[in-house]
């Protein structure tokens, strides 16, 4: 029904300010495919969920087994948070991302050029005449350009998202390198670094950050327009724009959040290795596509999931710690990872194939 109406007034509502019953049928049609409403309990988002938990504590188990008291430890909990938070942080924006059919494969390389240029003699210089919140300034200043740029590029230049993406993290690795002359630049503002290392009742600011970003990426994608328009766009472009949904600016911001999430991982790398470093956030595009396709959203577009990405970012976490503990390589991780992203879209495509059959 709510196609027939969008093909019957599309027209009129592609000219209107104000939202239509059309957009809002589109949107709520959108929400409900997208979350996995349909096709009973345990076949939609809490199945996939609950599953996802499942798959953690098997991995949990493995390393009390193959580990014990160093991997069960409250301090190697710890240093599992603080390393999941930000790819943490990078992924709950690709997940908007990816969510709205867009790719962003240049999010190491604008992480890298957010902590550099973070981090320029010029920029602790002010920042120590000043206050160091202009580091912080800066470097969500340069992600969110680096994801304008691609969202302007993408949306009105028509250019494929993977192309774009591609070119943005060649420029940007490039452009880190020239402003660092290839040095690793030491962090000498002490606001900057206590801010940032500092602990709330035992628990690392870091992780404090990612719980907030999860939060609030959950709330603006299940509980806002913007989540609602999210998946209408990645679900069908087309008739979200004849629904009266600006698709292009839409596709805009989607980028910009991304780059923002790159500024602030940045700022979170940075304070971690007191370092800025072109070398920072190196194939992290990859940890992410992964952590957000395990977690259930769709590589097509169209369907999302916070909670299922932040359990993935904790899933790849958990086991590369698993795999430091045993003395596995990095080799040995990579392969699998590469296994667990295979079956993870296999698993995508056959319930993609039930969903369309029922």
């Amino acid at each position: 029904m709510s196609e027939q109406s969008t093909n019957r007034h599309g027209g009129a509502v592609e000219n209107t300010v104000t939202p239509s019953t059309d957009t809002v049928t589109v949107e709520r049609a959108a929400a409900e495919s997208g979350r996995g409403g349909g096709g009973g309990l345990m076949s939609g988002s809490f199945g996939r969920n609950l599953g996802l938990v499942v798959a953690l504590l098997l991995i949990c188990a493995a390393g009390v087994i193959t580990a014990g008291d160093r991997f069960a430890s409250i301090d190697n909990t710890l240093t599992i948070l603080r390393f999941a938070s930000t790819i943490g942080v990078v992924s709950i924006g690709m997940t908007f991302v990816i969510t709205g059919g867009g790719i962003d494969l240049s999010v190491g390389a604008i992480l890298a050029l957010c902590s550099v240029w973070a981090t320029t003699f010029a920029t602790q210089t002010m920042a120590g005449d000043t206050h160091w919140l202009l580091m912080v300034f800066v470097a969500l200043a340069v992600g969110s350009a680096c994801g304008l740029v691609n969202g302007v590029l993408i949306a009105y230049g028509k250019v494929v998202p993977f192309i774009t993406t591609l070119a943005m993290l060649a420029a940007a690795r490039g452009l880190a390198e020239i402003i660092s002359e290839r040095r690793t630049q030491i962090v000498t503002v002490d606001g900057f670094k206590d801010f940032f290392s500092a602990d709330v009742l035992g628990v690392p600011f870091l992780v404090i950050i990612f719980a907030v970003v999860s939060v609030a990426g959950w709330v603006l994608f299940n509980r806002t327009t913007f989540g609602r328009r999210t998946l209408a766009v990645g679900g069908n472009p087309e008739a979200a724009r004849l629904a009266g949904i600006n698709v292009n600016r839409h596709t805009v911001l989607l980028y910009v959040l991304v780059g923002f999430c790159c500024g602030l991982a940045a700022l979170m790398l940075v304070s971690r290795t007191t370092t800025g470093s072109s070398t920072h956030g190196t194939l992290l595009e990859l940890d992410v596509i992964a952590a957000v396709v395990i977690g259930g959203t769709l590589l097509t577009g169209g369907r999302g999931t916070i909670v299922g990405t932040v359990l993935g970012v904790l899933i790849f976490a958990t086991l590369g710690n698993v795999f430091t503990l045993n003395n596995q390589d990095t080799s040995t991780q990579a392969v699998a990872k590469g296994v667990i992203i295979i079956v993870a879209v296999l698993l995508q495509q056959r319930l993609a194939r039930n969903a369309t059959s029922t």
